[in-house]
Protein backbone atom coordinates (compact mmCIF):
# COMPACT_ATOMS: atom_id res chain seq x y z
CA UNK A 1 0.00 0.00 0.00
CA UNK A 2 1.24 3.43 -0.78
CA UNK A 3 1.60 6.39 1.81
CA UNK A 4 -0.53 8.94 -0.14
CA UNK A 5 0.73 11.72 2.69
CA UNK A 6 3.94 11.03 1.95
CA UNK A 7 3.64 10.73 -1.53
CA UNK A 8 1.62 13.71 -1.80
CA UNK A 9 4.61 15.66 0.26
CA UNK A 10 6.87 14.46 -2.58
CA UNK A 11 5.27 15.46 -5.49
CA UNK A 12 4.38 19.09 -4.23
CA UNK A 13 7.83 19.33 -4.02
CA UNK A 14 8.89 17.93 -7.19
CA UNK A 15 5.89 20.50 -8.54
CA UNK A 16 7.51 23.07 -6.60
CA UNK A 17 10.88 22.26 -8.81
CA UNK A 18 9.57 21.71 -11.92
CA UNK A 19 9.32 24.36 -14.51
CA UNK A 20 5.67 23.48 -15.47
CA UNK A 21 4.51 22.66 -12.00
CA UNK A 22 3.44 19.63 -11.57
CA UNK A 23 4.23 16.06 -10.64
CA UNK A 24 2.89 12.78 -11.31
CA UNK A 25 3.44 8.87 -10.72
CA UNK A 26 1.28 6.21 -11.37
CA UNK A 27 1.03 4.35 -7.69
CA UNK A 28 -1.23 1.14 -8.80
CA UNK A 29 -1.87 -0.49 -12.15
CA UNK A 30 -3.67 -3.76 -12.57
CA UNK A 31 -4.82 -4.46 -16.26
CA UNK A 32 -7.63 -1.67 -16.96
CA UNK A 33 -7.41 -0.20 -13.49
CA UNK A 34 -4.83 2.90 -12.82
CA UNK A 35 -4.88 5.18 -10.17
CA UNK A 36 -2.25 8.34 -10.33
CA UNK A 37 -1.02 11.02 -7.75
CA UNK A 38 -0.64 14.52 -9.35
CA UNK A 39 0.81 17.86 -7.71
CA UNK A 40 -0.64 20.89 -9.21
CA UNK A 41 0.82 24.38 -8.22
CA UNK A 42 -1.86 27.03 -7.70
CA UNK A 43 -3.19 28.22 -10.92
CA UNK A 44 -1.36 24.92 -12.96
CA UNK A 45 -3.87 23.37 -15.48
CA UNK A 46 -4.13 19.80 -16.86
CA UNK A 47 -5.42 21.37 -19.85
CA UNK A 48 -9.12 19.92 -21.16
CA UNK A 49 -8.62 16.09 -22.27
CA UNK A 50 -10.64 13.49 -23.12
CA UNK A 51 -12.35 10.87 -20.63
CA UNK A 52 -11.69 7.63 -19.58
CA UNK A 53 -14.89 5.33 -19.74
CA UNK A 54 -14.80 5.58 -15.70
CA UNK A 55 -13.09 7.81 -13.06
CA UNK A 56 -12.47 9.30 -10.25
CA UNK A 57 -10.66 12.27 -8.71
CA UNK A 58 -10.05 12.59 -4.69
CA UNK A 59 -8.58 15.45 -3.59
CA UNK A 60 -5.88 14.89 -1.16
CA UNK A 61 -4.70 18.32 -0.26
CA UNK A 62 -5.78 21.63 -1.62
CA UNK A 63 -8.40 23.14 -3.79
CA UNK A 64 -9.07 22.23 -7.58
CA UNK A 65 -11.39 23.31 -10.02
CA UNK A 66 -13.07 20.59 -12.32
CA UNK A 67 -13.98 22.09 -15.36
CA UNK A 68 -15.95 20.86 -18.79
CA UNK A 69 -18.08 22.96 -21.49
CA UNK A 70 -20.31 25.02 -19.89
CA UNK A 71 -19.77 24.56 -16.14
CA UNK A 72 -17.06 24.34 -13.10
CA UNK A 73 -16.68 22.66 -9.75
CA UNK A 74 -14.52 23.59 -6.88
CA UNK A 75 -13.35 20.59 -4.59
CA UNK A 76 -11.59 20.52 -1.89
CA UNK A 77 -9.38 18.42 0.63
CA UNK A 78 -11.68 15.01 1.24
CA UNK A 79 -13.82 15.52 -1.53
CA UNK A 80 -14.44 12.70 -4.07
CA UNK A 81 -16.01 13.27 -7.54
CA UNK A 82 -16.99 11.07 -10.62
CA UNK A 83 -15.29 12.61 -13.46
CA UNK A 84 -17.39 13.57 -16.16
CA UNK A 85 -17.63 11.18 -18.99
CA UNK A 86 -16.65 14.46 -21.31
CA UNK A 87 -13.45 16.32 -22.45
CA UNK A 88 -12.86 18.04 -19.52
CA UNK A 89 -9.93 19.88 -17.32
CA UNK A 90 -8.24 20.45 -14.14
CA UNK A 91 -7.38 23.61 -12.78
CA UNK A 92 -5.55 24.06 -9.27
CA UNK A 93 -6.99 26.93 -6.82
CA UNK A 94 -4.16 26.60 -4.42
CA UNK A 95 -1.35 24.00 -4.47
CA UNK A 96 -3.22 20.64 -4.90
CA UNK A 97 -2.52 17.29 -4.51
CA UNK A 98 -5.39 14.42 -6.01
CA UNK A 99 -5.79 10.64 -6.25
CA UNK A 100 -6.97 10.06 -10.43
CA UNK A 101 -8.68 6.72 -10.33
CA UNK A 102 -9.38 5.68 -14.03
CA UNK A 103 -10.83 2.85 -15.59
CA UNK A 104 -9.20 2.54 -18.99
CA UNK A 105 -10.46 -0.22 -21.98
Amino acid sequence: MSDLAALSDEHLAAARSAPHGRSAQVVMHDGVLRQSVIALLAETSLDEHNAPPAASLHVLRGRVRLTAAGWSEELTAGELKMIPKERHGLVAVEDAVVLLTAVND
